[in-house]
């Protein structure tokens, strides 16, 4: 089947030409039409496949006739991260060269007054994190009653970086009567609920079969090693593998900075990408990595989804992933579009729980990996307590911004609670980056009532020799009217 058996208008098949590609995808094939004839549709299908395509296509052919008002966005695509936002951008503007569509994409890190200036002018196609779509909304900048078509796109990673709340504040804003568009590379039993309330007798498109959720282009490998060994594991594996150029997967930002100054200590060209940085340093980095001026890129799961990068040959976990689901997406790096791609994972002995997750949710085994001079050892047997550790973990990162308040209420709490004046009954709060996380009290080798008392610093003016001259109360410096005797009741 070709892109002309779809229905599209000439236009976007031109474009589709220019592009290079000559045949759909299955979810292209299997959504295109339905979003043609305006009905919902609940898109399921594994990373890299296709999706973006699939809404982006049928989209610029139904906004193709009308124009657009001042402040009043004709369609909304709502992405959980800033590149996914970005590429699907880049993807209106590659099909949609041959359409007059104008397009606005409020991301975070960027100008509000520019992005400000393009609402003003009226945009068909509104691209935007939840997160800075409810700042214009909130400021009056931008109205959502003429919006035609709803894309939610990464819904699963919506719900694991906790944007739910915000994309049901703003569908409840949208009018009632539209189109919607749902993708998801998961489709856990959340996300389903969550379909039900948004969408309206949907078609749903499913693709990807639920026992095999990983593109079977991709040849995973596993190795187990000591934590203090994992970065010498690395570089042995880039060396063993004769890898040039890969992501570097991460779980804390923190680490990032760290593996990425390891990297180019010795002697790799290597550079980091997380959260924290700004946009202009995000954009500039993913651009020098895509020109292959950076051959290894350090990266927090920002990076995970949303990054569509040409012929990436190696994807690598340098942690095991909290989440089973998101081993999907960092793989999908790799191994798109039909390409053949490697996937090395480096876990330390007690990541058994995650890694046996990972491999229920996969359906078999994932291959061992020998390292040349490195000894690796084998996983931990799971048990029912380093189970709800997990857990524990995983609820953690998956709602960060609502666990950062109960941790920053707990020191609150700590500090004006019945107990504030011992510092020895007081509990730690922790955070996910703590390495012992059953621990809960102070590691002093004193017990509380053993504790001693500091003893006061003296201030200027007192006689450290001579304690009997100390001054008492207030000393000769009693205020008058303090001693004038008491009038009689």
């Amino acid at each position: 089947m070709s892109f002309s058996n779809l229905g599209l208008s000439p236009e976007v098949l031109k474009a589709i030409e220019d592009a290079g590609y000559v045949e759909p995808t299955p979810i292209q094939q299997e959504a295109i039409p339905y979003v043609l004839m305006t009905r919902d549709v609940l898109g399921c299908a594994q990373t890299g496949t296709g999706k973006t395509a699939s809404f982006t296509l049928p989209m610029i052919d139904i906004l193709s006739s009308g124009r657009a008002k001042a402040r009043m966005p004709r369609s909304l695509i709502l992405t959980p991260t800033r590149e996914l936002a970005t590429q699907i951008a880049e993807n209106f503007e590659i099909y949609g060269k041959y359409n007059k569509l104008t397009m606005a994409l409020l991301i975070g890190g960027v100008s509000m007054e520019e992005q400000t200036k393009k609402l003003d002018r009226g945009v068909d196609v509104l691209i935007a994190t939840p997160g800075r779509l409810l700042d214009h909304f909130e400021r009056g900048r931008i109205l959502l009653n003429d919006i035609k078509v709803l894309v939610i796109d990464e819904a699963d990673r919506m719900l694991d970086m906790g944007f739910i709340p915000d994309v049901e504040k703003i569908v409840s804003r949208l009018p009632k009567i539209r189109q919607t568009l749902f993708f998801s590379a998961t489709m856990p039993p959340e996300i389903r609920r969550l379909s039900d309330a948004f969408l309206m007798n949907p078609k749903e498109v499913t693709v990807a079969p639920q026992s095999r959720p990983a593109a079977e282009t991709v040849t995973q490998m596993l190795t187990v090693i000591n934590p203090r060994e994992k970065r010498e594991a690395l570089r042995r594996i880039i060396k063993q593998e004769h890898v040039e150029t890969a992501i570097i997967f991460c779980n804390r930002k923190r680490d990032v900075d760290i593996l990425d100054k390891s990297l180019r200590k010795h002697g790799f060209n290597a550079a980091g990408l997380h959260g924290d940085m700004d946009q202009a340093s995000r954009s500039e980095t993913l651009e020098r990595f895509k020109d292959r001026k950076i051959n290894f890129l350090v990266a927090s799961d920002v990076a995970a989804r949303g990054i569509d990068i040409d012929d990436l040959p190696v994807v690598f976990n340098f942690d095991v992933p909290l989440h089973s689901e998101d081993y999907i997406h960092r793989i999908g790096r790799t191994g798109r579009a039909g390409r053949e791609g490697r996937a090395f994972s480096l876990a330390s002995p007690a990541d058994g729980v995650l890694v046996q997750a990972i491999e229920s949710l996969l359906g078999n085994p994932i291959q061992r990996l020998e390292i040349e001079g490195l000894n690796t050892q084998p996983l931990e047997q799971t048990d029912d307590k380093s189970s709800n550790r997990t857990r524990r973990r995983a609820g953690h990162s998956r709602n960060q911004k609502k666990a950062t308040g109960k941790v920053q209420s707990g020191r609150k709490q700590e500090q004006n609670g019945p107990n504030s004046r011992n510092p020895g009954k007081s509990r730690r709060v922790h955070s996910s980056d703590d390495k012992n996380p059953n621990e809960g009290e102070s590691k002093s080798p004193w017990r509380d009532e053993e504790r001693p008392r500091r003893r006061r610093k003296r201030s200027r003016g007192e006689n450290d020799k001579d304690p009997e001259n100390a001054v008492v109360g207030m000393g000769d410096h009693m205020p008058d009217f303090l001693k004038k005797p008491a009038r009689p009741q």
